[in-house]
């Protein structure tokens, strides 16, 4: 029998979390990002959920919008870091992706074919990784001019730096800066609003909001949890309970032995570890769940499984199923513990573990 580490993906989940961002979104529409395999929740899955749902997908690559192809959905697809050559140009012109152009470099590639693909330019307003500068966009928009290009100029997009955080004035003076440089063409859209960008009173949202993160129910705000933002969660990594034992006051647990017992200790080991993509660095009193109770890992984290400490569920035995993450456990709690973000863990289950879809 295979093992039964599995990741569960819940579609309903996701179409409702989708659903929360367009009725957050207002007036304007939101596309889902469904890049990093759908933030590795499996991205023909997630594209066939949501294609009834979603006016437009945005991806990174093309790698990634073909996948999308692949599956049966002819929904269009923004690639966000556009063209990495000119052969990408001619691809999305056949394939409906639309291409966010953010370098000088990209321009030579659109006067050098015939293709018509749909354009998005991008703006750098304070992130300072990609977009030209507000003061490049006349001679961008003159360059497209001269050829022929400039006709499947659909509308402008930039990004936030800190919309994570609150306290930050800082979205709301890329929003200005955004808004200035984009106003001598009122006639295009704009795009500008991330997850986070949702959560934020009075920030405007203009044409199209870009969710990631919050479709798959995982928090994009400073010190806040996914299901606080009236999100559901999508991916539940769950896996066996292997082994139960009773350990004696003193006795040490894993690699290095830096978890001591400090008196009679039941404790589980289960079949899970950073080999599946559970973060290594989620140590001692990170939370799980078994039989209806929240247990905490104990000791070091290795590459097939983790222990846990089973005070709280006495009644746990050998091949009953532990929730690392999911339902009963925000994936946003364990990168609190193990000191990353959500993003990354849910990004980050490899390759070994299912995808088991509801």
């Amino acid at each position: 029998m295979p093992r039964s580490t599995i990741a569960r993906i819940d579609l309903n989940a996701l179409r409702y979390n989708y659903r929360r961002a367009a009725e957050l979104a207002g007036d304007a529409r939101a596309m889902a990002v469904i890049k990093a395999d759908g933030y590795g929740h499996g991205i023909g899955d997630v594209a066939r959920a949501l294609q009834d749902e979603a006016p437009k997908f945005a991806v990174a690559c093309i790698e990634e919008a073909l996948a999308i192809r692949e599956a049966g959905v002819s929904v269009p697809v923004v690639l966000l870091q556009g063209p990495h050559s000119p052969e990408d140009v001619d691809t999305s012109a056949r394939e409906n992706f639309e291409l966010v152009i953010h370098s000088d470099h990209q321009l030579p590639w659109l006067a050098a074919t015939d293709a018509a693909p749909v354009i998005w330019i991008k703006v750098n307003t304070g992130m300072n990784r990609l977009g030209f500068s507000p003061e490049q966009l006349n001679g961008v928009m003159a360059a497209l001019a001269d050829s022929g290009a400039a006709s499947g100029v659909t509308g402008f997009v930039t990004h936030f730096a800190c919309a994570d955080d609150e306290q930050s004035t800082r979205t709301a003076e890329q929003t200005d800066c955004f808004i200035r440089a984009t106003a001598p063409w009122p006639e295009l859209s704009r795009s500008l609003a991330n997850s986070a960008a949702h959560f934020r009173e009075e920030q405007p949202m203009y044409d199209w909001t870009r969710p990631g993160i919050m479709l798959y129910g995982g928090s994009p705000m400073i010190g806040r949890l996914g299901p606080d933002l009236g999100l559901r969660p999508v991916m539940t990594l769950e896996a066996e309970l292997t082994s139960v034992r009773t350990i004696k006051a003193g006795e040490a647990v894993g690699y290095g032995g830096s978890w001591i017992a400090p008196g009679e200790t039941r404790m589980g080991i289960v079949a899970a570890g950073y080999g599946d993509g559970y973060p290594r660095h989620a140590g001692t009193d990170t939370p799980a769940w078994v039989n209806g109770q929240r247990i905490r890992l104990i000791g070091r984290v290795s590459m097939d499984m983790l222990a846990v400490d089973l005070t709280a569920a006495p009644d746990a035995k050998p091949g009953d199923t532990v929730e690392l993450w999911g339902r009963h456990v925000s994936v946003d709690e364990i990168a609190r513990h193990a000191g990353t973000i959500g993003y990354e863990l849910l990004t980050g289950v490899t390759v070994r573990v299912p995808r088991v879809c509801e």
